[in-house]
């Protein structure tokens, strides 16, 4: 073999070494907390925080290839779940539907997992339906909230679907569980978009929030849309490929429901312009020409201000766990401080950092084919019981009694 040869294959070696960052060790979680009865507590219920994580050795310790593969391929054992469907016909016209899951196993507290998707997802996303499986498999039941225009199946009925900041659609699911099972405890657990949507629904003063529900879990937000969107417009670290992907998505949500979003009443009433919401080339722009018409905002920026779950940190008032991988791509470092400052702050509150997992993907051991069961999903199982027992604590303290939801 030619000189050249060996030098090109030991260049793209090297290049494939670095993507993959092999030279990597598993790290145990880095977490922030304030209060040391919580914190003791976690650790008790959810021992993996003290353990390290350890991603598939090959390729898990690049936070690209955990979010392309989440992204693709998703889970590696997926179930389907069987659940109920429910309609709910809300005050502005929309239909809003999500999908109920009861426990498989018995368990002596009735507890409700209220599941909130990423951008565009449904109870019908591989990871969803795994995680509730394995939730439904641990005793609880699981309702995951489908975003409007997010099922090809469900019809929009009125002229707009999800976005980033509206809460309301999530309220109502949680309003309708506590009319279902008024005994119930309400864990809210939202994912990426969802973690951004459940965080600023705990923190709204003026969201009707009932009494049933006893905390939240987010996972991979970004916490701040003005700024986040800022770094997804660079190149760096790809974020402007993964951006692309993204408006690509909603721009199909949006025109797989054209004949309603985008019919001549609606786009008089909002002033839309079609052929620039098609030539959008990314979430700002197709924000600026659709999603901030649509709901009545001025400027983009004051969407996604209104949009930024920590503009709501300091109304929180229920148990919360925030979850971010550090090698998240869509994610930079910069965005996780004001997080680590609110729950260095306040009771109650907890920051898990990992060092790996990408944007969603936290896969766990193997070489190169990682285990059924993500760290993600049997850590939140783990942590959804450590809530459960921070809500029922005190009360016992009180009266030696179970607290009732």
């Amino acid at each position: 073999m030619s000189t050249a040869f060996l030098t090109a294959i030991a260049v793209i070696l090297c290049i494939l070494f670095r993507i993959l960052n092999v030279n990597s060790q598993p790290l145990k979680p880095s977490v922030w907390c304030l209060d040391q009865q919580f914190l003791d507590t976690l650790y008790k219920i959810a021992p993996v925080l003290k353990e390290p994580y350890v991603p598939t050795r090959l390729w898990g310790f690049s936070g690209h290839m955990q979010t392309v593969l989440h992204s693709i391929i998703g889970r590696v054992k997926c179930p389907w779940p069987l659940g109920e469907r429910v309609y709910l016909s809300l005050d502005d016209g929309s239909t809003l539907t999500y999908d109920l899951y009861q426990p498989i196993k018995e368990f002596e507290d009735d507890i409700t997992l209220a599941i909130c998707p990423g951008i565009g997802n449904s109870s019908e996303s591989v990871y969803i339906r795994t995680f509730v499986h394995y939730a439904q498999c641990h005793g609880y039941r699981c309702a995951v909230l489908n975003h409007i225009g997010a099922l090809g199946s469900v019809q929009v009925t009125a002229t707009r679907i999800f976005t980033y900041g509206h809460t309301e659609d999530f309220a109502d699911m949680i309003d309708n569980l506590h009319r279902k099972y008024p005994g119930t405890c309400i864990i809210t657990v939202g994912f990426s978009l969802g973690g951004n949507l459940i965080t600023k629904y705990l923190g709204e003063v003026q969201t009707r929030k009932p009494e049933s529900v006893i905390g939240g879990i987010s996972i991979c937000q970004g916490y701040n849309a003005v700024e986040g969107t800022k770094c997804l417009l660079n190149w760096q670290n790809f974020r402007r490929l993964y951006l692309y992907i993204m408006t690509e998505n909603m721009k199909s949500i949006i025109l797989k429901h054209r004949q309603v979003l985008l019919s001549d009443e609606s786009i008089q009433r909002h002033n839309l312009n079609e052929r620039e919401i098609i030539a959008a080339a990314t979430l700002p722009e197709l924000d600026e020409a659709y999603t901030r018409r649509v709901h009545n905002f001025s400027t983009t920026q004051e969407l996604y201000r209104w949009s930024s779950s920590e503009n709501y940190f300091d109304n929180i008032d229920k148990p919360i766990i925030f979850i971010n991988a550090k090698d998240d791509p869509l994610i930079p470092e910069f965005l996780l401080g004001p997080v680590k400052n609110f729950v260095v702050s306040h009771q109650q509150a907890c920051y898990i950092e990992v060092a790996h997992g990408g944007h969603l993907g936290f896969y766990e051991g193997g070489f190169i084919y990682p285990n059924p069961v993500t760290w993600l999903d049997r850590t939140l199982i783990a942590m959804i019981g450590a809530l459960f027992i921070v809500h029922t604590t005190p009360n016992k303290h009180k009266s030696g009694v179970s607290a009732q939801c």
